[in-house]
């Protein structure tokens, strides 16, 4: 066991201290996040609206990760990553804080707007920042510590959530969400000052290679993969809880127990379960398509019994695709993009999830709305099945390929 924990420690030796204040700035910003995942709950019980108009909302909340995801890169190429990441927690916090004072559909769909560009601008920026505060050798490994603190956040900020709405009250949610971001920026700020660069430095401009990303056929079809996957995916952002809410019954606080089971597997297995696969030598292409099967597999189960403890194997099930599909998407997306052109492909992989929230949280609402949680289930099932497939072809279409072996 001893040796077990030591290697898995071992993983993150040698990093930077500037990488650890930003996994802990991370940390605090993604535990702070609990609104998200009872935001479909906050809108029927606390706002009362109905699910198709839930489903409007949350599209706004795509289009504003959409925009923020774009404008967030452009501005960290103009003023620097530093300033990028500061504004988007203050101002993300201070919107946060705000968006409890609107009613009204179109004021809340705005407002959602608004606080989710703001919020998702800081994606583009940490990555860059992730990228110059590490050592070329340590790129990857500081990016999986990024990802680590997210998920760890996102584990116990649910928890977290569940309890303060159960003992006080939705509105304490947006306050305290509000100004951990607000604290987290503060931090940042003071921790951490932006990498100077030497003048003498001399830009590299890469030669371009290969098709742009949308005439590349290989790759447009992993993007609409993507996409699908995505749109079951973030479901359990908006669907899920109400499903757990209206069918089985589950308390808020319950409800992010739930949520939790998510993040700590994440967490203590992730690193492990790819390290394991990589030595397996499973192929970049498989492993996106098992993480999709797993996927498919939580929403059926869901439909084979009554009893609650279901959903703890359908959350499992999930977190298992999301563990093996997620780290090798990415790698897979990385390693089909040509020289030169890495920018704008990973940008084009970038906006799948975007689109994903603005089509899939009011595709599933008015599903729901018009067919019920059952038929919603078996849609997600079969939808996945069919992605699947065409993962299988993508993984015949690539064998073909010179460079096979990478993806």
């Amino acid at each position: 066991m001893k040796r077990l924990f030591a290697s898995y420690i071992n993983n993150f030796t040698g990093l930077t201290r500037e990488i650890w204040y930003l996994s802990l700035v991370t940390f605090i910003n993604r535990a702070g996040a609990m609104v998200i995942p009872f935001l479909s709950l906050y809108l029927v019980n606390d706002k009362g609206f109905t699910l198709p108009q839930v489903g409007w909302i949350m599209s706004f909340y795509g289009l504003g990760s959409l925009a923020g995801t774009y404008v967030g890169g452009r501005l960290t190429d103009k003023i620097g990553y530093h300033k990028v990441i500061v504004m988007s927690l203050l101002f993300g916090g201070l919107g946060f804080i705000c968006i409890q004072f609107l009613s009204g559909l179109y004021a809340i769909c705005l407002g959602i707007f608004v606080v989710i560009f703001l919020v998702d601008s800081y994606r583009p920026a940490m990555f860059v920042a992730c990228d110059a505060y590490s050592k070329p050798e340590n790129v990857t490994r500081s990016i999986a510590l990024i990802r680590l603190a997210i998920n760890l956040g996102f584990s116990i900020g649910p928890v977290i959530g569940g309890l303060i709405i159960a003992s006080i009250s939705y509105s304490a949610l947006f306050w305290i969400d509000g100004l951990t971001c607000v604290l987290a920026s503060c931090l940042l700020y003071i921790l951490l000052k932006p990498k100077r660069v030497s003048r003498k430095e001399e830009v590299k401009v890469e030669i371009k290679e290969g098709l742009p990303p949308f005439r590349n056929f290989a790759y447009l079809l992993f993007f609409l993969i993507m996409i699908a996957n995505g749109l079951m995916f973030i479901q359990y952002f908006s669907v899920m809880p109400l499903y757990y809410k209206e069918v089985h019954f589950l308390s808020e606080d319950l409800i992010g127990g739930l949520l939790f089971i998510n993040g700590a597997m994440i967490v203590v297995l992730e690193m492990p379960l790819v390290g394991w696969l990589e030595r397996l030598q499973v192929t970049r292409t498989m492993a996106t398509f098992w993480g999709i099967v797993f996927l498919a597999l939580s929403f059926i189960v869901l439909n084979l019994s009554s009893w609650t403890g279901v959903l703890v194997i359908g959350m499992i099930l999930m977190t298992l695709g999301e563990m093996i599909g997620a780290p090798f998407a990415n790698a897979l997306a990385l390693s089909m993009s040509p020289k030169g052109r890495k920018g704008a492909y990973m940008g084009v992989y970038s906006m799948s999830f975007s689109l994903s929230h603005i089509i899939g949280h009011n595709g599933g609402m008015n599903l729901v709305n018009s067919y019920g949680y059952d038929t919603t289930m078996y849609t997600m099932f079969y939808a996945l099945i069919v992605t699947a497939v065409l993962t299988l072809f993508l993984y015949r279409f690539l064998k073909k390929s010179p460079n096979f072996t990478s993806y």
